[in-house]
């Protein structure tokens, strides 16, 4: 099976990543001594399945009877256990119990720093990794009782300016959001992508005046 080379642009961005601080990608970092959990998620990127030129990345869809952030989009991820060596064992770990992607194949290329979130009070790590396998639609929602869906945009869609725009939260948030399939992808997933779509530098200029209310 052809195994496809992850596109310049993402490993050029793969080799900046030790000089970039978190402050970069996001404005919550974690606090002295901490978040209440430590996780990490996969930040995936794969050939298209029609052509593999046209690269895509994997968010899902929380499942709609979770606790929290129920039919939220996400990327694979999840806390760390006792038996995971490093952030890149729980990412993978948590993307083969979630969507069964095969890590063997996986590519990683980066930590990112690692990032907080004030809702759950959890510091993330996000892990950017390339999988060259030329049939990313084998991807599944494995289990169901975490995700309802799995997606995966082309970034030429994703990048494309008649496709983006905000949202804003009831507290007053405001970050960038798509509409991917019927999936709005906002929050956390949706600005650390539009934050590495920016720093690849393939991100195009678009109008970030054009904001919709989110309805929660």
């Amino acid at each position: 099976m052809t195994a496809y080379p992850a596109p310049s642009w993402l490993t050029r961005f793969a080799d900046g990543v030790p000089q970039i601080g978190g402050h970069h990608f996001s404005s919550f970092l974690p606090p002295q001594g901490g978040g209440r959990r430590q996780s990490a998620v996969l930040v995936l990127f794969a050939p298209g399945p029609a052509l593999p030129e046209d690269t895509t990345v994997v968010i899902t869809e929380r499942a709609h009877s979770m606790r929290s952030h129920a039919g939220q989009p996400a990327f694979p991820g999840g806390g760390t256990e006792a038996g995971d060596e490093s952030v890149v064992a729980t990412a993978l770990r948590e993307a083969w119990e979630e969507i069964d992607l095969d890590g063997s194949g996986v590519e990683v290329l980066a930590d990112l720093p690692t990032l907080h979130i004030p809702v759950s009070g959890y510091d993330v790590t996000p892990v950017v990794a390339w999988w060259g396998r030329p049939a990313p639609e084998r991807l599944w929602a494995k289990d169901p009782r975490e995700v309802a869906r799995v997606v995966q945009p082309s970034l030429a869609s994703l990048v494309d300016p008649a496709a983006r725009f905000q949202v804003r939260h009831p507290s007053g948030f405001v970050g960038p959001a798509w509409d991917v399939d019927g999936l709005l992808v906002w929050g956390f997933t949706a600005g650390l992508l539009d934050r590495i779509l920016d720093l690849s530098g393939i991100a195009q200029p678009w109008d970030r005046s054009r904001v919709r209310d989110l309805e929660i």
